[in-house]
């Protein structure tokens, strides 16, 4: 693998405890061993697919493929960023969906939580901004804070048809033209290698943008670890050989079909029998501020690939479950009274980590008012660890299903591990629920209803349909 020795990476393993969602802890309300065995063929089959379907860009499974075929790539991006880091006090994302949640994600994890509020040499790079929404005042106020002349601005589109980011694109450029600078010194794309808008755009000003490409195979939710998340992460100082090392090392952790030796599977397994019982809702809850950004791509990760309305043989299932991000200790004060007393709907994924970059301790102080004075002497630390696992048995006790993802600390290597666990765990779900997991059905009639409504060309029809709806009644608005 190349990457720090055997020894130290082994003892980075991101490992899985689902104890809490088996009968042994939660009595009748708990999964039987007879229940997974049940699965066990049917978990087969789902492994088989997606080994045997790897690096097929026709399906979408690209994304397999990413930890190994990228060394010229990488060295390409580093110089880049390296530039980038010289050149500009300004980087941003202009994307939406997986080319946003991504970057910021990773973002958020490995870098100062006030990153971009740190003195120039603390912080070591250029200040990030991911401008992932079309919401007018979102962009007037990113204009407040940037300079246009000494940012770097990364415009994230395959087909370069994308509205939100196409909008975004052309606000930026006809800023950059009026202020005569050149969208080749001012901008990146990463978009399809031979096709596309953008490319258009690109040979308008004589093929001199810088661009990379996003891979035939790879689709928006699992492009992370291809250059749409490896340019920002690097330019931001990011390992990106440790992301793609952690994405390998867990790659091959789950190169069995047996679930007690395949972690990505056994999170399948156990999100397919609870979906089956009719546990719908499946939150997401790192005990972990870094980790915050990681609910919010695995929502979509989860949601857009097994939300789907029919199998791959037409028949209408309408499946999926509804990821729900939440953040421990936070949402303990605003979530967890419905986890442990509401209905039996949901399934928590706990986030753990077992050291922290920093232990902050708690001085003594109040010893004379024993609900403060006990604080004393113990770390920051401790406390949210100790909450977390409260939390957990707190659940079980009430017989609600939880399983913990354990990190052990949080660096590119164990987060490429958990992003690529949760990629593999998607793809095996949505095989055993007999789904297309690559595809997006949904997403696209809501931007075909949009392209009629804003008049574009192509969309007469749609418009028609549109207007002859029947009209809203005054009744029911209030």
């Amino acid at each position: 693998m190349g990457y720090k020795t055997k020894d130290w990476r082994n003892s980075m393993r991101v490992t899985v405890d689902y104890n809490y969602m088996m009968a042994k802890s939660l009595g009748e309300k708990g999964i039987k061993d007879t229940e997974l065995r049940r699965t066990k063929e049917l978990a087969e089959q789902a492994f088989n697919y997606v080994t045997d379907n790897r690096g097929k860009d026709e399906l979408f499974m690209g994304w397999t493929e990413l930890p190994y075929n990228q060394d010229e790539i990488v060295a390409d991006i580093l110089a880049t960023a390296k530039q980038v880091r010289k050149k500009f006090k300004y980087f941003v994302v202009l994307g939406i969906g997986g080319s946003a949640l991504g970057p910021s994600m990773v973002f958020n994890a490995l870098k100062h939580l006030h990153y971009n509020e740190l003195k120039d040499k603390k912080r070591g790079g250029p200040k990030f901004y991911v401008e992932d929404n079309v919401d007018p005042v979102r962009m007037a106020d990113l204009l407040d804070i940037i300079e246009p002349d000494k940012t770097c601005f990364n415009v994230i589109s395959k087909s370069g048809a994308t509205s939100e980011t196409m909008a975004q694109f052309l606000i930026i450029a006809d800023i950059l033209e009026k202020q005569g600078l050149s969208l080749a010194e001012h901008m990146i794309f990463t978009t399809d290698a031979n096709r596309g808008n953008l490319i258009k755009i690109d040979n308008k000003y004589g093929g001199k943008i810088k661009k990379y490409v996003l891979p035939d195979g790879v689709g928006g939710r699992f492009s992370e670890l291809c250059p749409v998340g490896l340019l920002p992460a690097a330019v931001l100082g990011i390992d990106i050989k440790g992301l793609l090392a952690g994405a390998a090392y867990m790659d091959n952790l789950c190169s069995k079909s047996n679930i007690a030796k395949n972690p990505a599977l056994a999170c399948a397994v156990l999100q397919y029998i609870t979906m089956k019982q009719g546990k719908n809702i499946h939150v997401l809850m790192p005990y972990c501020d870094n980790l915050k950004l990681l609910a919010d791509w695995y929502c979509q990760l989860w949601a857009e690939s097994l939300g789907k309305a029919v199998d791959l043989n037409g028949k209408p299932v309408n499946t999926g479950t509804t990821p729900v991000k939440s953040l421990g200790v936070t949402d303990q004060h605003s979530q967890v009274q419905l986890y442990i007393e509401g209905p039996y709907d949901k399934v928590i994924t706990f986030i753990s980590v077992s050291n922290y970059a920093t232990q902050t301790p708690i001085p003594h102080g109040c010893d004379d008012i024993p609900d403060v004075g006990f604080l004393g002497g113990h770390t920051m630390q401790e406390l949210i660890q100790a909450e977390n696992k409260a939390t957990a048995y707190a659940l079980m006790r009430a017989g609600r299903m939880n399983y913990t993802i354990n990190l052990p600390e949080v660096n590119a290597f164990t987060l490429g591990q958990i992003m690529y666990m949760l990629e593999l765990q998607t793809a095996y779900a949505g095989a055993m629920l007999g789904i297309d997991t690559f595809n997006q059905p949904g997403v696209e009639n809501g931007k075909i209803a949009t392209f009629a409504l804003l008049g574009k060309k192509g969309y007469e029809a749609q418009k028609a349909e549109m207007d002859a709806a029947p009209a809203l009644e005054d009744k029911y608005i209030v």
